[in-house]
């Protein structure tokens, strides 16, 4: 296993909507998944960004043990370690993802993972399907899916994790990219 990162910081009651995701852009996907799934439908909201999570979680009907439920979840989303020399599925977001190739007739297809310009940050993911590698592509192997990615992108997404998350205001893949210098406050784009 190759070099590996953990976030350091934790967060706190008091931090804002935006400080959390600003503060941890690297996790910012899953951070903001995890906030709409405790019922924050806020999040990515211009305005209610600057609330504080206690703020936010109180003023929503919501009390201080959801308040620290939503706190642990978020700083075990922190400490998850991630593998800087490779990309890496979860299970569960392998799993997934054989699901979909096996309702297209593609089970023996990979994944193409790459970003582009976009968003209010500069970049955002992309996730496809990828019948083979091209010349122009290194491969990168997680739960025996192999992993497409064009290689003017490998530095920008080389250590990072693709989650499959399922919650009440929507499911998907998101993405832990420990290169990641900025996002915006909605999670959904980043900046390198």
């Amino acid at each position: 296993m190759g070099q590996t990162a953990g976030v350091q910081a934790a967060i706190n009651k008091d931090m804002t909507i935006e400080e959390i995701l600003t503060t941890f852009p690297q996790r910012s996907q899953r951070l903001a998944q995890e906030m709409m799934n405790a019922g924050l439908n806020c999040v990515g909201c211009g305005a209610a960004v600057w609330e504080t999570l206690e703020a936010g979680m109180l003023g929503h009907g919501f009390n201080d043990q959801d308040l620290d439920k939503l706190l642990k979840k978020l700083n075990a989303i922190l400490a998850q370690e991630m593998d800087l020399s490779t990309i890496t599925l979860t299970s569960k977001a392998a799993q997934k993802f054989r699901d979909i190739l096996e309702e297209e007739g593609k089970e023996k297809w990979g994944l193409r993972f790459g970003d582009r310009a976009g968003g209010c940050s500069g970049f955002e993911y992309e996730l496809d399907f990828s019948e083979k590698p091209t010349p122009q592509d290194e491969t990168f192997i997680s739960e025996g899916i192999e992993i497409h990615v064009h290689k003017s992108a490998v530095e920008r997404l080389k250590g990072c994790v693709i989650d499959f998350v399922d919650g009440l205001q929507g499911s998907g893949f998101k993405i832990m990219n420990p290169n990641a210098k900025g996002s915006c406050g909605c999670g959904k784009s980043q900046s390198y």
